[in-house]
């Protein structure tokens, strides 16, 4: 083992970080590759052990964690979002939460073992879905709207408050299982339960005001709100043990429900710092884990209970609490079915296992195995079926990466239509209903909406869209677009059409900075192409065979033709890019703008043809 502890921060995040890589880069769940990489360099070769390398300050990290972890889950609490979902998503977060905490506290007694004390807190932890996992996890499956908003909902909703209720949960049942307490203890709990959300409602509009009379520069925001949110919760835990969660939780829904211009900038913050911590957290955790906490695992009343989970109570808890929710039998057979646990569900479990070994409850040594059993089981068997499951319930969308065009104009139209015949997923986004009548009027799919509006985000469901393409136009809208997005996309899915010469948008000097390949080769603007299919040019499509290659095409096409996308023979698409040399192979489908004198040359071919036919026969 390397007792250097410099070492074994460079291996935590090391490991952390390249375990999301590779997680991305091959599409896997990334908590099962952080779980393989922290069990590989812990328990199993023995390079590092966090806790005992970091001695009095890893529960302290730890607890920090957590509360960085929930305040970015409550952070996307918006109460407006949430009552627009509709009664299938209000009935899973209350009757369905209930029912699976009663069910799982009732499982981890008769079944685990574990006392009723310890049953009762980690099945308040257990009912939460992990949206850390599910969300990455919806995106790679595809799942049409309805079971992706209720799962992706569910996730946020529930996951600050499994912990929290644990919380109440360990609080009430130490005062009723503790006999010298009295009704005091108990009333100084709620007590401090209560100042722990006072006080994070205090911080939270205090750092939105701030942010908003421009009290705080750029900056610093970031920075501030992560001071804000660790003070919160040492204040609160200092108060009372526990309640910090509940602070912090406060504090992430009243941001989250003011209404702030500035929430974009601390979703920025929990994208990167609460990624780091997730990715650091989960290295600590199984690299501290025990041979004996891993043989446990395979103990029968864990893997009995970890299937009971799986395929009992979970199920049932979704098919009771969506009677008469308007949803089918096959989407609550799916959602029923996807309910993997993450991180949150792992720190919060860990950081119980400790404060319950030390009131001296039974069973609480097996709550680190119980859990990590859970959630390494729950995240491999739903990330690697939900594709699989989706596709036998005819819930999964068309399986050919999709387009998401921003603009609807003549041009938009006309090229949505084409990929419409081409079996693309392709919808067309724009704020005018006007603008939207011709897409309308054409039978293209297309949604009413500002893209960039926070609204939108819960509102449309982008996982059928693997590219974006911004073409109204304004240089300087799709140049904001694609910035906004480049996160929701990657930045090699994002496009943008080539700057218009006449536009008045000078982005010359800040072209290197913004996200956004233009496209289309040669780059036209959008004006350049709308007066192209106005003056008769016409979209083609033009498929490559062994006979005929594609530098035969090249060769055949019009020097005016703008060649715009390559359909791959498996069905990923390429846009033709100035900079980027193309290529397309048999099989693969070119299409371009080509001017009207080619369509016109093929008709007179045509007529000379059946001229020379009918001459021959006379």
């Amino acid at each position: 083992m390397m007792d250097s502890l410099l070492i074994t921060l460079m291996l935590i995040a090391v490991l952390g970080v390249g375990s999301q890589w590779i997680a991305w880069k091959f599409r896997l769940p990334a908590i099962v590759v952080m779980s393989i990489a922290g069990l590989l360099a812990g328990p199993i070769l023995g390079l590092m052990n966090p806790e005992e390398a970091f001695g009095d300050l890893y529960r302290p990290f730890i607890s920090i964690a957590v509360a960085i972890i929930l305040f970015e889950g409550s952070l996307n609490l918006n109460f407006k979002e949430v009552k627009g979902l509709g009664k299938p998503v209000f009935r899973i977060v209350t009757l369905g939460a209930f029912l699976a905490w009663i069910l799982g506290s009732l499982t981890a007694h008769y079944v685990a073992g574990l006392s009723l004390a310890v049953s009762f807190v980690i099945g308040g932890i257990f009912i939460v879905t992990g949206p850390t996992v599910i969300l990455p996890l919806l995106r790679q499956s595809k799942l049409k709207p309805t079971p992706a908003k209720i799962l992706k909902w569910e996730g946020i909703v529930v996951d600050p408050f499994g912990a929290l209720l644990a919380v109440f949960a360990f609080e009430f049942i130490l005062f009723l299982s503790s006999d010298g307490r009295d009704a005091t203890a108990l009333l100084f709990f709620l007590l401090a339960a209560l100042f722990a959300v006072v006080l994070g409602i205090i911080f939270g509009k205090v750092t939105g005001w701030m942010f908003e009379a421009g009290h705080i520069p750029e900056y610093l925001k970031s920075p501030i709100v992560f001071a804000a949110v660790i003070a919160c919760f040492i204040i609160a835990d200092e108060v009372k043990h526990e309640t910090g969660l509940l602070a912090v939780t406060a504090m992430g829904m009243t941001l989250a429900n003011l209404g702030i211009s500035s929430i974009k900038d601390m979703r920025h913050f929990k994208e990167n710092i609460s990624m780091l911590l997730i990715s650091t957290v989960f290295i600590l955790l199984t690299a501290s884990l025990t041979t004996d906490t891993l043989m446990d695992v395979f103990r029968p009343e864990i893997i009995g209970y970890v299937l009971l989970m799986l395929f009992v109570v979970r199920p049932l808890s979704i098919f009771l609490s969506t009677i008469n929710s308007g949803l089918s039998v096959q989407e609550r057979t799916l959602i029923g079915w996807i309910a993997p646990r993450g991180i949150v569900a792992l720190t919060v479990a860990s950081y119980f296992a400790t404060v319950l070994a030390d009131e001296g409850f039974e069973g609480a040594s097996l709550v680190t195995s119980l859990t990590f059993a859970l959630v390494f089981s729950t995240v491999v068997v739903h990330g690697f079926s939900i594709g699989w499951v989706a596709k036998k319930l005819n819930l999964s969308s068309e399986g050919n990466p999709g387009v998401l065009i921003v603009g609807s104009n003549r041009f938009t139209n006309a090229l949505a239509m084409v990929m419409r015949e081409l079996k693309i997923p392709t919808v067309i986004v724009d704020s005018s209903w006007d603008r939207l009548n011709r897409a309308r009027k054409a039978g293209v799919a297309h949604n009413h909406c500002e893209i960039l509006s926070e609204q939108t985000e819960y509102t449309m469901d982008f996982t059928p869209y693997d590219y974006l393409l911004s073409a109204t136009e304004y240089d300087s809208y799709n140049a904001l677009v694609c910035s906004n997005l480049v996160p929701e996309f990657g930045r090699k899915n994002v496009y943008r059409l080539s700057r218009q010469n006449n536009s008045g948008d000078d982005l010359v000097d800040i072209d290197h900075t913004i996200g956004g390949i233009e496209v289309f080769s040669p780059g036209e603007g959008i004006e350049d192409l709308k007066f192209k299919l106005k003056s008769g040019y016409v979209l083609r499509k033009t498929m490559i065979t062994e006979r005929y290659s594609y530098e035969d095409y090249l060769q055949d096409r019009d020097k005016e033709t703008v060649l715009l996308f390559t359909l791959k023979q498996s069905k990923q698409i390429e846009f033709f890019v100035d900079k980027r040399e193309a290529t397309a192979a048999p099989g693969d489908t070119i299409v371009s703008l080509s001017p009207p004198s080619k369509e016109f040359h093929k008709i007179k071919e045509k007529l000379e043809k059946k001229r020379s036919e009918k001459a021959s026969n006379e």
